[in-house]
């Protein structure tokens, strides 16, 4: 997409796995994330779902160059940073920052407030040294925090006040992307709607694109624009939040969906087909063909055999299923 702020084209990051007592040798190749492909333009929020394990993280910090690049490229606002060494990606980071997942371990414990937000304006000369104590306090007020809490510890607030914080540090660069690793799975679910409210506002006021991972789709349900749907590094489907909520294609899609509805006596029986048998297998040594088969209730010995592509089913809805006809295209309500 020509339009695109951010874009992925068939990235892979691939993990040597080495074992052994004394001299490691190497046991096999771990494959996080395997050919994925995604766009995202600017104010747009695009949610990453999928089970803990799928290589939802992994993507994200691929993405931010926090990891290597097996093979693939990602494209930022037209500069392609595959390639991009230290000194390079430092002059463009203040464009694309991450929220992780832990508020607990994000945070310098032994930094202030201030010290954690100062940093990065200083670094990256966003103002001036005489404007930075003006800055810190309009980013305190923007998260909806006190500017009196800026001499005070991490270790001195609230789980949903340290989000808070590692928010408005990620705002402090004014960057266009964000990336959000579950920023909410640690806090409590009062806590949770505030946190994402905050987020979606913030997107909205200041024409932020974010990529919004979780795997719990019933996080991400209201709030994002579009949705990627990962299983064991790939992509099984995506495409506007709406169609992929009233009409999932893909069965894991599905079994996932049918996981935050609350069943009733008459879609007890349909749902008891879409409940996940079993754990995910292993990316060190994944299925052949489709490598959501040995758990999905419609499959044949053609899914174990062919690799599915994505398949268009709708105006930019997509999936990777050759049994699109037969999983049908609704959910029991």
């Amino acid at each position: 997409m020509n339009d695109s702020l951010l874009t992925v084209n068939d990235v892979k990051t691939h993990f040597q796995v080495k074992r052994g007592p004394f001299y490691k040798r190497q046991h096999g190749v771990l494959r996080a994330v395997d050919g994925v492909s995604l766009s995202l333009r600017e104010g747009e929020i695009l949610g990453l779902v999928g089970e803990s394990g799928c290589g939802k993280s992994t993507l994200a910090r691929t993405i931010m160059r926090l990891l290597p690049i097996t093979s693939g490229a990602v494209t930022f606002n037209g500069k392609d940073l595959t390639n991009y060494e230290r000194d390079a990606l430092r002059r463009v980071r203040p464009e694309f920052q991450m929220i992780f997942q832990d508020p607990y371990a994000s945070l310098n414990p032994r930094k202030t407030v201030y010290d954690t937000l100062a940093e990065p304006l200083l670094t990256h000369d966003i103002v001036e040294r005489s404007a930075v104590a003006t800055e810190v306090g309009r980013l305190m007020e923007t998260v909806g925090l006190a500017k009196r809490f800026v001499r005070k510890y991490p270790h001195e607030f609230s789980g949903g006040q340290r989000q808070r914080i590692a928010i408005a540090r990620a705002l402090a660069l004014r960057p266009r992307l964000i990336i959000a690793d579950e920023p909410v799975s640690a806090l409590d679910v009062s806590v949770q709607a505030q946190i994402l409210n905050l987020l979606r506002t913030l997107c909205k006021e200041e024409q932020l694109a974010m990529i919004l991972i979780s795997h719990d789709l019933g996080v991400v349900r209201h709030m994002v624009h579009r949705i990627a749907v990962m299983y064991l590094g790939k992509i099984v489907e995506q495409g506007p939040a709406s169609d992929v909520f009233d009409h999932p294609r893909h069965p894991y899609t599905r079994a996932l969906l049918a996981a935050i509805l609350k069943p009733t006596a008459d879609a007890a029986a349909t749902l008891s087909e879409l409940v996940l048998k079993g754990d995910p297998p292993s990316p060190v040594n994944p299925p052949s063909g489709c490598a959501f088969h040995p758990r999905c209730p419609w499959a044949t010995a053609e899914c174990a055999a062919s690799t599915p592509p994505l398949i268009a089913c709708g105006e930019g809805h997509e999936a990777a299923c050759i049994r699109l006809d037969a999983v049908g295209a609704t959910v029991p309500k």
